[in-house]
């Protein structure tokens, strides 16, 4: 689906392939991270040419998330599709089509995202309910020292999506939670923001001045009674949290 926020114009769009992730690329279209592997989609979403199956000797997985670095790079994530095993993984594809598997045993590869210097690389574990940090360099796309940023208490949901103010604060989306959160970057609880959902799934800085937070949700797995309780599940929202982003680069690729 594509939405303008500021007329209010949607288009949706059937595929025969399940999308996880989707950035676009500098030269038009985007590239994309679907259950068979990874592919370039043109603007129309009318052609899927899948370049790379990393995960093909996998069937119980699917790619997941993913986003671009500050230099382009695309950091795209698979998940076990029962999110119950360490099956998943996290991979770079660099400008030049190169695909490097970073880390592996993941169980649920979600939300990631940067410092505003370029230092320190954010991404999140569903499946073990943690957001994992790690130092980085800008220049290599090179990750090391990984460690806790912070976990998350499963009464407060699962940690979802997540994005970096330009503060340096990071807001994370809390499936099953009812809430975001915001953490300073030193892994503290700044602030909580209630959602009218029980499930958050991720969220981005747009409009205009990158001052409005825009939040997804779903409503995947809701039994009727669940949908009658919480009736927006499944909306985007926009909302007013005081704080600007930073821009998202597309692929450079």
């Amino acid at each position: 689906m594509r939405i303008d926020p500021a007329s209010g114009t949607r288009q949706g769009f059937d595929l025969e392939h399940e999308i996880g992730c989707l950035v676009p690329r500098h030269g038009g279209g985007f590239v994309a991270g679907l259950a068979a592997g990874l592919a370039y989609v043109d603007e129309a979403f009318a052609e899927i040419e899948i370049f790379a199956a990393p995960e093909a000797d996998r069937p119980g997985t699917r790619f997941n998330d993913g986003k671009c670095d500050r230099s382009g790079r695309f950091w795209v994530s698979s998940a076990d599709r029962k999110e119950a095993e360490p099956l998943g993984a996290l991979y770079c594809l660099n400008g030049t089509g190169e695909l490097i598997r970073t880390v592996s045993g993941v169980v649920t590869g979600n939300g990631m995202s940067w410092s505003p210097d370029n230092r320190t690389m954010y991404f999140t574990d569903t499946g073990v309910g943690a957001i994992y940090a790690f130092d980085y360099d800008i220049d290599a796309g090179d990750i090391c020292n990984r460690r806790i940023f912070t976990t998350v208490y499963e009464s407060e949901g699962f940690p979802d999506g997540c994005t970096v103010d330009a503060e340096g604060f990071i807001w994370s989306a809390h499936w099953g939670g009812w809430r975001i959160t915001r953490y300073d970057p030193g892994g503290g609880v700044d602030r909580v923001v209630e959602m009218p959902v029980p499930n958050v799934t991720s969220l981005a800085f747009g409009g205009t001045g990158l001052d409005r937070l825009f939040v997804t949700t779903a409503r995947l797995g809701m039994t009727d009674q669940e949908i009658e309780d919480a009736p927006l599940s499944g909306g985007l929202f926009a909302l007013d949290v005081g704080v600007r982003g930073l821009p998202e680069m597309p692929y450079a690729g």
